[in-house]
């Protein structure tokens, strides 16, 4: 006849482990299986000690005090933003602070909104970028999973404008992406018009329409010269969102804006096409 369960069940759990209501499941199994069990507590805090060693600066200061200190490895950050709020520039900034720092990075731009000639302006070494131009939202979703199985250590994904239309199986293609940035220990940034990836982001950064600074006045035409605009992050998985952060557009040379100026009303600019150029992150 076979021994009762009951005696195993009773034992003491050793020193050091779970309270004895998650041990006692465990108690019939092997040794070897009972060691490598653990309760979704214990799983949830061995991954958040194993992804993330050391967040990614991105160079612009608001965004990484909100992210405490840069873009987390091995997770999915969600930067969500207009056509004016500067989540573009700020997506740039973050690429060029990875190549800055030897790394090579990677942008999958749906948008098709990226210009090389300004972007080497923008401080992105050109050599160290992988530019990928995707004409679906599928197909940017699995150009984004095999860059970071390709072991870029920084891969950033822009959607564009909206609408941003997806086939059937996109809700579970965002948690596969933030699955896969965990396994590589890759930052992800998905840079988007609205929300998207749902619970498969780490943490959300809303970035609020922007207030524009001229260059100019009287009869001639004003050009852009700096944008004042703010970031709200509105999710951080495990902790309260705190709070938002001014940040501050300019172009190279122009005065810094201030994030609580009024805004002052927009021209009308007669026949006069500047040079393209971003605008660059400068708080």
């Amino acid at each position: 006849m076979a021994e009762p369960l009951a005696r195993e069940t009773l034992m003491e759990p050793p020193a050091g482990s779970v309270g004895p209501a998650a041990w006692r499941p465990r108690s019939p199994l092997s040794e070897a299986l009972r060691l490598r069990l653990r309760s979704a507590r214990e799983l949830q805090r061995q991954l958040q000690d194993a992804a993330g060693a050391g967040a990614f600066p991105t160079a612009v200061p608001a965004f990484d005090r909100l992210l405490d200190g840069g873009l987390p490895r091995g997770h999915l950050v969600e930067l969500v933003g207009s056509r004016t709020s500067g989540r573009f520039s700020i997506l740039l900034a973050a690429l060029a602070a990875g190549t800055s720092a030897g790394e090579t990075v990677a942008l999958v731009d749906l948008g098709d909104g990226l210009d090389p000639g300004a972007a080497l302006g923008a401080g992105i070494d050109l050599e160290s970028l992988l530019w990928v131009r995707p004409s679906t939202l599928t197909h940017a979703l699995a150009a984004t999973e095999m860059l970071i199985a390709g072991g870029f250590p920084l891969v950033a994904l822009d959607l564009g404008q909206p609408p941003v239309r997806g086939g059937r199986g996109v809700e579970a293609a965002w948690l596969r992406l933030a699955r896969a940035a965990r396994s590589h220990d890759s930052a992800l940034l998905v840079s988007t018009p609205y929300r998207v990836s749902g619970t498969a982001a780490v943490a959300v950064l809303k970035a609020a329409r922007g207030r524009a600074a001229w260059w100019g006045g009287g009869g001639s035409p004003r050009l852009l010269a700096s944008v004042a605009s703010q970031v709200e992050l509105e999710k951080y998985r495990g902790r309260l969102p705190r709070g938002s952060e001014d940040l501050a557009l300019a172009l190279a040379g122009a005065p810094r804006p201030s994030a609580k100026a009024a805004p002052r009303p927009r021209p009308r600019i007669r026949e006069h096409r500047p040079e393209v150029s971003y605008l660059q992150a400068v708080g």
